[in-house]
């Protein structure tokens, strides 16, 4: 069996990446919805590299869930090596290293982790290989839930993906705090003003702690768009894009409550301190600090979360899934169905410029198979886009898990939109987002700077007011 390499993008080879990388064009490659295995793209090495991010403490279950894949690969294809290649970089780095690495045929991996939101964006950029075929003729495919396949579908249904995790998010709340502010266990809160109330008690009877807790800074990126402002806007009657009219909803008055609410979190200091929540470290704090210190009374974030106090997690905490409870997040007055979540994930691409993409496609199955597929989930805390793993009690009964809660959110999760120009209207509610937190805009300033910004991007014609 060939040796397995891990190796480590260096500082030194990103710089030279930014710059050998700028300006050039992908190639075409085999284009439209053809199979993968039509094309090696144009190489004949037998090593295949994964690109993939890893940011935060050790351990780093991704990266352990490739190995295990790349070891059982190794073995069914002797003489083939796969090596690792981990991008150190915070969100927002790692999408724009891996789309520089991808435009260039010298440094494009073979196999690279994609955040589904930006699929159909790098798909449309020509960065990554169409799957229909593959997919097509994998029996393992129907498996997959139809939901999940979505997420790695472009619009005019190329698919760019396979899927290996998927997630909800709701409101985790510290028991312990609750009973001293005197509010109700187990807590399930109908509308926004319970949230709110409830932080207001929090803080006045538990001095010392942060009563709510939520991403709000351009540094923590997709958290802050996704997890925050997202959370709130599809709790309102409004959403983020109109699929009807194919427009980006700019003003709207879900919109600007959504921002309202924010607003309302940092004036009232119900909120972590700016110089915690302003940078790129603020979840790994939030989740592998503060929470298990006990400092934080209500916190939004994904189901994943508790993966982190597990034994072999980044901060083991063995009671953190007795100390906080996970509950839905209700919509804004309570309205049908009552409570909301979003939904994303992750998903395994081939570059476009992959020159093995045949071996890259083998890879991409045994990584996903049930077996190397239901060890990533559980350890790493994600929901898994598989239904044969979803009905196995081994998933369902993991301990320090909350992945029965949290699957049940998805009968009123919704998804981002899919769409090409989505990452960069994303970026502009991040600066809203931020701006209302610091009190450098009104909510109804940074709604306007948004509507400005967005228009200018996406154009006048492609945007709407409600």
């Amino acid at each position: 069996m060939a040796k397995r390499l891990i190796g480590a993008v260096s500082s030194i080879a990103l710089a030279g990446l930014v710059l050998g990388g700028c300006g050039t064009t992908p190639a075409s490659g085999s284009g439209g919805n053809g199979s993968s295995n039509s094309s090696s793209g144009g190489g004949s090495s037998n090593t295949i590299t994964v690109a993939y991010q890893q940011f935060g403490k050790p351990p780093y279950f991704n990266e352990e869930w490739l190995q295990q894949s790349a070891k059982a690969f190794e073995k069914d294809h002797p003489g083939v090596t796969v090596k690792l290649e981990p991008i150190e970089a915070s969100e927002n780095d790692f999408y724009t290293k891996i789309d520089l690495m991808m435009k260039s045929a010298s440094t494009a991996p073979d196999v690279v982790t994609e955040d589904t939101f930006l699929i159909n964006a790098d798909g449309s950029a020509g960065y990554l290989q169409p799957l229909n075929d593959d997919v097509n003729n994998w029996s393992d495919w129907s498996q997959f839930s139809d939901a999940m396949k979505s997420g790695s579908t472009s619009n005019d249904g190329t698919i760019y993906g396979v899927p290996y995790s998927t997630d909800t998010r709701g409101l985790y709340y510290d028991v312990n705090i609750f009973k001293k502010a005197g509010l109700p266990v187990p807590w399930n809160p109908k509308n926004w003003n319970d949230v709110i109330n409830a932080a207001k008690a929090i803080k006045a009877k538990v001095p010392g702690v942060i009563p709510f807790y939520c991403q709000v800074g351009k540094a923590t990126g997709e958290a802050t768009t996704m997890q925050t402002f997202e959370m709130l806007l599809y709790g309102t009657n409004d959403t983020l894009y109109d699929t009807k009219t194919n427009k980006w909803i700019v003003q709207s008055p879900g919109f600007l409550d959504s921002l309202k609410f924010i607003q309302t979190i940092y004036s009232q200091n119900l909120g972590p301190s700016l110089s915690t929540v302003l940078n790129a470290q603020a979840g790994n704090t939030e989740v592998q600090e503060l929470m298990p210190k006990q400092q934080i009374g209500i916190a939004i974030d994904g189901n994943w979360l508790p993966g982190n106090w597990l034994s072999n997690g980044a901060s083991p905490w063995p009671d953190g899934t007795k100390d906080y409870q996970l509950t839905a997040m209700p919509t804004e007055n309570g309205q049908a169905p009552g409570y909301t979540s979003m939904s994303g994930g992750w998903a395994l691409s081939i570059s476009k410029l992959s020159k093995n993409q045949k071996l890259a496609w083998e890879f991409i199955q045994t990584a996903c198979n049930k077996q190397n597929m239901e060890w990533y989930d559980i350890n790493q805390g994600n929901l898994t886009p598989r239904n044969d793993i979803a009905s196995d009690s081994k998933y369902q009964n993991a301990p320090g898990q909350f992945f029965k809660e949290a699957t049940s959110f998805t009968k009123f999760t919704h998804f981002r939109p899919a769409n090409s120009q989505y990452p960069s209207v994303s970026t502009q509610i991040q600066t809203a987002v931020e701006s209302v937190a610091t009190g450098a805009s009104t909510p109804e300033q940074a709604m306007q700077q948004y509507t400005n910004n967005v228009q200018r991007i996406v154009g006048a014609g492609n945007t709407e007011t409600k």
